[in-house]
């Protein structure tokens, strides 16, 4: 929440209220043809075969993710634009998407525990157990057990690095985002290596489903914020924070502590309290 010293020395508004308009822009229709474009590539590419129109897709996002993302941040450097009441709307606004991520993840610890507490409803099942009779599980004091590590970690120089930035310490900032970067990359790295190592498919079952639907849609949320962080590291090297005005940090901050939090939750009940009969590898 902006202090008053901060409201007082921002520059008036551009119009006679503290709102911002935003500007035409093409992004938003760009945007929308370029996510249709990647939803029936997928769609093209499971039927028929067909490439194209998938990386037609990717491309258009991925432009529109950076020409989009820049307008926002040459609009938060022009005086009068992004003012503390806008400041603060972003932070709502931050607030209700992850929010509405945590609802996401509801659904896939609800089907989860559906099946964990009436192992009976899984079709086909000869024995009402839970993981699955037949299934083997990772070690949850392996490879998880590390990512946990590396994630508690990563939250650890997060927060160093606010409060670097905080204080004015400009080396401790980039050093901080630095590693919390890196530790994301490990974190993912790790996961693949997990993933290929797998003692099931993803088509063995409504155990590896669920299984890789939760872990694997929180690992795309690790490489999201890691993007996140990474793009925050660029700006500190550029010197795009300053103790007052830095709301784009603390957006991708509040990101990762979700995003670790929700992995405490994987670790803790599916890999340690959903453990069956240990994989030897």
């Amino acid at each position: 929440m902006a202090s008053t010293t901060d409201i007082a020395a921002e520059p008036a508004p551009l119009h006679k209220h503290p709102y911002h308009l935003v500007d035409p822009s093409p992004w938003p229709i760009v945007g929308s043809f370029a996510g249709g474009a990647f939803v029936l590539g997928i769609i093209l590419l499971a039927h028929e075969g067909i490439h194209w129109m998938l990386y037609l897709g990717i491309a258009g996002l991925l432009a529109t993710m950076f020409f989009w993302w820049r307008d926002v941040l040459i609009e938060s450097k022009t005086p009068g634009m992004h003012t503390p009441v806008v400041r603060i709307g972003l932070r709502y606004g931050m607030t209700l998407f992850i929010a509405s991520e945590v609802m996401f993840f509801v659904a896939f610890f609800w089907a989860y525990f559906h099946y964990a507490l009436y192992p009976q409803h899984v079709s086909g099942a000869l024995v009402a157990v839970w993981p699955p009779q037949g299934v083997l599980t990772f070690d949850p004091f392996g490879l998880p057990f590390l990512n946990t590590m590396i994630l508690l970690l990563s939250g650890c120089t997060v927060t160093w690095a606010h409060h670097s930035l905080i204080q004015g310490d400009r080396r401790g900032l980039i050093a901080g985002l630095a590693l919390t970067v890196a530790l994301g990359i490990s974190f993912s790295a790790f996961q693949a290596i997990e993933y290929a190592e797998a003692p099931f498919a993803f088509t063995g079952g409504v155990y590896p489903s669920v299984f890789f639907m939760a872990t694997g849609f929180h690992g795309f949320h690790v490489i999201v914020g890691t993007t996140f962080l990474l793009v925050c590291l660029i700006r500190a090297i550029r010197g795009g924070f300053t103790p007052q005005r830095h709301f784009g940090f603390e957006a991708a901050a509040w990101y990762w502590h979700f995003v670790d939090v929700v992995w405490l939750f994987l670790f803790v009940c599916i890999y340690f309290l959903g453990a069956g009969e240990i994989a030897q590898h």
